[in-house]
């Protein structure tokens, strides 16, 4: 029982709520599948863990990727997408993404949400990897909170969706590989209480809390991959960790986001020296896959002993560019900085995982009704590496394929449940959990970051084997709970890491740099 849940609990003592489509998780993926599984005539449950705007989806500035340009095609976005994702992408999970992905953003503008336009016309732009300009934006650079209003004001408005907030889903309760429910906390009354849900769907985000240096929110802890894993479903591709280029480097500054539009519309990268340095690490320049730009900005960071490069704007129309980023303007105002005139200082954060819970092309996963999409699914859509703006659309096309799926399932109703509980966990490890959460992000960040050797791998691991203990010990609290995910993902990916002895996407080692035809499959791992 050690290791598979992270109480002490007994399932028939506790408040018991009935669900048919029980979410987990409310940015897109969430909020889309909870939209389409009403329309199909479900009651939907969403959970989230904080309140709803807590989540990458609100802070995605770039856009959104779709085929809907004039010369544009799925087959060129297919191409584009399996060139960055470096030979590891199921090419039939990009060809729905990009065949089916125009329709569902069609489907988000009929919903009312607002891309920017040019009279009738969408307003397109172009990012890394990409060889035609297909990225729809909102308000310059807030789509995905744009996305985040249309979806909620429409899904909140819905009589067959309840929300609730500040629900924190501590563990799947699974037997016979049969997902059943969930035990959830609430935080605000520190009640526990067991969600039934005849369908489970994980939607719950990213991992990038698991790094020091990070564009990602608060929220953002792994919870869903470590919920599944404990459980016993399959993960998959857990070492390709995709560090975004460019995050603002300043010393009293969040890691805040510089859209990779912002090279798009023509910002040029230079050294600590003044000098321009893309063009001689790969023919696309600033435009060149997100793991190039990140690698080469490190070396050029290496090579001058600075602690940035910087982001060259001051060529580019000044009101275009105020128009084009506002958030970017004004967050960079705020610490003294106006970029149409100074340089950015930016180096690279841990921003996306392309790994997480193993899925079909329905979003199914190894256990029986339970599902999952968004950012903590994987189902090799965004190969070894992810190309920018996939993400967005990623969450809408395979969350509401889940729904199709999951409609047949809703026929064969669960009506008797196997009983859950578990006494057996130790009470109360003497354990700082801050400091620990704190060792636990810089591990990650020195030893399983953009640039990988075994030693600093092995140095990784043996600080997970001296904490594997506290899997005999109950957590009282959602701190708590949330650094026990850390440390059970943060291990996955660093498990896999050591395994994969080549250099991929988003995963480089030092030690094998050359990729090797021989890697050309997936890790999967299960407990």
């Amino acid at each position: 029982m050690a290791g598979k849940y992270l109480v002490n609990f007994n399932a028939s003592a506790l408040p018991q709520v009935e669900a048919e489509y029980l979410i987990i998780g409310g940015g897109i993926a969430g909020l889309f599948t909870a939209w389409a599984a009403a329309q199909a005539g479900a009651q939907v449950t969403l959970l989230t863990k904080r309140s709803i705007v807590e989540s990458n989806t609100d802070r995605a500035q770039g856009g959104i990727a779709a085929a809907l340009g004039q010369h544009d095609s799925p087959e060129l976005h297919m191409q584009d997408t399996l060139v960055a994702g470096a030979g590891l992408c199921d090419e039939d999970a990009v060809r729905i993404l990009v065949t089916e992905g125009p329709d569902r953003v069609r489907e988000l503008i009929d919903m009312g949400a607002c891309f920017d336009r040019t009279g009738d016309h969408l307003c397109l732009t172009r990012e890394g990897c990409h060889s035609q300009h297909r990225i729809l934006h909102a308000q310059g650079d807030a789509t995905g909170a744009e996305i985040l209003r249309t979806l909620y004001e429409k899904v909140v408005a819905l009589p067959s969706v309840e929300i609730l907030e500040d629900q924190y889903v501590v563990d799947l309760l699974v037997k016979g590989n049969i997902c059943y429910g969930v035990l959830a906390l609430d935080q605000i009354s520190g009640e526990f209480r067991v969600f039934w849900g005849q369908v489970v769907i994980l939607a719950t985000g990213g991992s990038g809390r698991l790094y020091n240096y990070t564009t990602n929110p608060e929220v953002a802890t792994a919870d869903g991959i470590a919920l599944a894993y404990r459980a016993g479903a399959e993960v998959m591709d857990m070492e390709f960790i995709q560090f975004h280029p460019t995050s603002l480097v300043l010393p009293d500054a969040p890691r805040f986001l510089i859209s990779e539009a912002v090279r798009g519309e023509g910002a040029l990268l230079r050294n600590a020296r003044g000098e321009r340095f893309m063009p001689q690490y790969h023919g696309m320049a600033e435009l060149a896959p997100r793991d190039i730009v990140s690698r080469a900005i490190l070396s050029e960071m290496a090579k001058t002993g600075a602690n940035s490069v910087f982001l060259d704007l001051t060529h580019l129309d000044a009101d275009k560019i105020k128009e084009r980023f506002p958030t970017i303007t004004l967050t960079c105002s705020q610490y003294g900085l106006d970029i149409t005139k100074d340089l950015i200082p930016v180096a690279p954060a841990a921003h996306y995982m392309m790994g997480g819970v193993k899925t079909d092309l329905w979003g199914q996963t190894s256990i029986e009704r339970l599902f999952s999409c968004g950012e903590a699914s994987c189902l090799a859509v965004h190969g070894a590496n992810r190309l920018a703006s996939n993400s967005l659309l990623d969450g809408l096309v395979f969350g509401g394929r889940i729904v199709q799926k999951a409609t047949a399932i809703l026929k064969n109703r669960i009506t008797n449940r196997p009983e859950f509980g578990c006494q057996e966990l130790l009470s109360d490890p003497d354990v700082d959990f801050i400091s620990l959460r704190t060792q636990l992000q810089q591990i990650m960040g020195e030893k399983v970051g953009p640039l990988r050797t075994a030693q600093r791998l092995a140095e990784a691991l043996a600080f997970f084997d001296r904490w594997a203990y506290l899997k005999n010990y109950e957590v009282k609290e959602t701190f708590q709970m949330e650094v026990r995910n850390m440390l059970e993902v943060g291990e996955l990916i660093t498990e896999a890491a050591m395994m994969r002895t080549e250099s991929r996407g988003g995963h480089f080692r030092l030690d094998y740099p050359e990729t090797s035809e021989r890697w050309r499959k997936h890790i999967l791992l299960r407990r």
